[in-house]
């Protein structure tokens, strides 16, 4: 369990870090904006309350999983859950 979570956490950081790198490279930021912050610890509960829901159901199919491929699923899950939020948030204006 401790491996998808920090999978998903370390998902959504890369998926606020490397848009904030390459904004800052361009000059289009100066510094790290909180609102960054905000749509991270969303996407960092909401992605750990849908693993803890969702993870009972793969291991009770008896299938065998290393710690990487659990790692490397929640990564991807925690980068794709916070695109989900992001743009979930610039449609309903919230991060204005």
């Amino acid at each position: 369990m401790l491996t998808q979570i920090s999978g998903i956490f370390v998902g959504v950081l890369t998926r606020v870090f490397l848009p904030w790198v390459r904004k800052l490279k361009q000059g289009k930021v100066k510094d790290f904006d909180k609102k960054y912050l905000y749509s991270a610890a969303g996407s960092i509960i909401l992605g750990v309350i849908v693993t803890l829901l969702v993870l009972p159901q793969f291991q009770s199919t008896g299938t065998a999983t290393s710690g990487v491929e659990s790692f490397a699923v929640a990564f991807g899950f925690g980068f794709g859950w916070h695109s989900i939020v992001n743009e979930a948030g610039k449609w309903s204006g919230a991060f204005h």
